[in-house]
């Protein structure tokens, strides 16, 4: 014989363990919590960036005597057309590194620009262009600089960035941010390095993210938001699950109602 007083407090009991265990705490969603920031000095983690293989460079040069720049400054082409851009300016041309490391720059040929800095690419630009032309100014930009945000975001996809330089806050934001199902201290990066790739965990939950050497982002880097338990395990149903667990649940109500 079945004690329906004591049946209906194990139950009740059981439900409330059941709900306790599915909800977050407050440790699980807010970031950047309580850790005190490991160095009191000035924080410089920013990469320092290097043109690879792969890379497009938008390349501008100018000078006092423009006229004389305009051979250095191609056009983007089609067949048979110029560029325009949706501003209706002239698109200029861009520059693939190859897998040699090469650019063919107009005048000048090839030059090898993999492995070096903004800083430094410039500075042999404007060691080359001075033959040419009197006191060179030249500007040079990655205008495929890219970053990918996956998994349990509000927006994933792949996002161009146009200054060469994004946090992985700033990337998570352009990503409409963690949707509630993404595990705040499981973020995966993916990071090719010369052709190796590397895998790194961080954890936003953590203060002490912003001094990571993985907080700032580079060119083509990866970003995996891993779901929580939660989302795992509502990916087993099925809206017909759905239908069926919500009929589950009324005759489970009816039931108690008729055994009080």
């Amino acid at each position: 014989m079945i004690n329906i007083p004591h049946f209906k407090t194990r139950l009740f009991i059981i439900l409330i363990l059941a709900l306790l265990s599915s909800c977050a705490s407050r440790q699980d969603i807010v970031y950047f919590q309580n850790d005190l920031i490991e160095s009191s000095g000035e924080i410089n983690n920013t990469p320092i960036l290097t043109y690879k293989s792969g890379d497009m460079l938008a390349i501008d040069v100018s000078a006092s005597e423009m006229e004389a720049a305009r051979p250095f400054n191609l056009p983007a082409v089609t067949y048979n057309s110029t560029v325009i851009s949706a501003q209706g300016t002239l698109k200029m041309q861009t520059y693939l590194i190859d897998s040699n490391g090469n650019i063919n720059f107009p005048v000048l040929g090839t030059l090898k620009l993999e492995g070096l800095t903004s800083t430094e690419a410039t500075t042999l630009l404007k060691t080359q262009l001075e033959p040419y032309l009197k006191s060179p100014i030249v500007n040079i930009r990655i205008s495929n600089f890219t970053i990918s945000v996956l998994g349990e975001v509000n927006k994933p996809g792949a996002y161009t960035i146009q200054d060469e330089s994004v946090s992985l806050s700033e990337a998570l934001g352009l990503a409409g941010d963690l949707s509630i199902y993404g595990q705040r201290n499981d973020i995966l990066l993916i990071r090719e390095i010369k052709g190796v790739k590397y895998f790194e965990k961080l954890d936003l939950t953590s203060i002490n993210i912003v001094n990571s050497p993985y907080y700032y982002l580079s060119q083509n880097d990866v970003i995996y938001v891993t779901p929580n338990n939660a989302r795992v395990r509502s990916s087993k149903y099925s809206p017909n699950n759905t239908v069926l667990i919500s009929a589950i649940a009324t005759l489970a109500t009816i039931t108690a109602i008729l055994i009080k």
